[in-house]
């Protein structure tokens, strides 16, 4: 069993649902009114006034740390561990989301070798020359605390300034790094002066895609690619809308762009998120809309493709 101090678990009842969601796990809350949310993958379970309270199910809470037991099902001792990993020391205890102070950017500290990290993205049909890619450039590697995989997103000058955290056991958590800029988020840029930029929901996604390119032996590293940390979800005012703060960035830093494919997923959020972009960039870019052939996203096409090759023939 793993050991967490008196100090670590102090720290972990500190921080509660809302805050936590809002601060590593923003595409998993749904504002239902003014002073209410819920989560995208439990709408009966809603969050106000410092509590939550999971309705179909009779159980509720305070923390981020009774929600991680009680709905994620993780033991006490990695629970506090997981919030610690994304929740570190210097960062301090909010009471209410409008009295956020401004949280330095920490990346969790690395393991002695990214062992667990390169099972789990084998598992999920990612090459192993994608994997040893990001691994040897920085953009990889495995926590100590967790053993979470963290995708690491670069500014223009190489220094971090973004990063997706996923677990690489049985509990499927997905989070960001305190202090996440997500306008660095998971990228690779093209070897060469490319004037082509393919996009997509997850840094998964992002290497399936590679892993697909690499298997049809075509240059993987050809065009650039970025992952968008998430869906991006259009605001009901279709003035209001603005791209994803990510894209606009890459756009930014790299203005020969002229050539915008989009692999988003084949849900109704991916569908809407990818008509919005097309409509805010079709009269400056050509946009293409090239969702996944097989599934609901990339990485599904990729297993389905694997499996399909793996099978045996009659």
């Amino acid at each position: 069993m793993s050991y967490v101090s008196k100090e670590q678990i102090e720290r972990a009842k500190s921080l509660d649902l809302l805050t936590y969601l809002q601060m590593y796990e923003p595409a998993e809350l749904v504002r239902c009114s003014r002073n209410v949310y819920t989560t995208r993958t439990h709408d009966s379970l809603k969050i106000s006034n410092g509590k939550w309270y999971w309705w179909s199910r009779g159980i509720g809470g305070r923390s981020a740390l009774d929600y991680l037991m009680k709905v994620r099902g993780m033991s006490f001792p990695d629970a506090v561990l997981l919030i610690e990993d994304v929740h570190p020391v210097s960062a301090p205890t909010f009471s209410h989301p409008s009295q956020h102070r401004p949280v330095q950017f920490e990346l969790p500290e690395p393991n002695r070798n990214s062992h667990r990290v390169m099972t789990y993205l084998n598992k999920r049909g990612i090459h192993r020359a994608l994997v040893e890619y990001c691994l040897e450039t920085g953009r990889l590697y495995e926590s100590r605390r967790y053993h979470n995989a963290v995708f690491v997103g670069f500014d223009q000058e190489g220094i971090p300034r973004y990063a997706a955290i996923r677990g690489t056991t049985s509990t499927r958590y997905m989070g960001e790094a305190a202090g996440s800029d997500k306008r660095y988020s998971f990228s690779i840029p093209s070897s060469e002066d490319s004037n082509e930029l393919h996009l997509f929901e997850s840094s998964i996604d992002l290497l399936s895609y590679c892993t697909l390119e690499h298997l049809a032996g075509r240059d993987w590293q050809q065009a650039h690619k970025l992952s968008l940390a998430g869906i991006f979800r259009p605001k009901a005012d279709q003035e209001q809308t603005t791209l994803p703060a990510a894209l606009t960035q890459y756009l930014q830093n790299y203005p020969q762009v002229n050539r915008l494919v989009l692999h988003l997923d084949n849900d109704e959020p991916g569908r809407l998120a990818a008509a919005t972009i097309q409509r805010l960039l079709s009269p400056v870019l050509l946009v293409s809309d090239e969702p996944p052939k097989l599934g609901k996203d990339v990485n599904n096409e990729l297993m389905e493709l694997r499996r399909r090759r793996e099978a045996p023939s009659r």
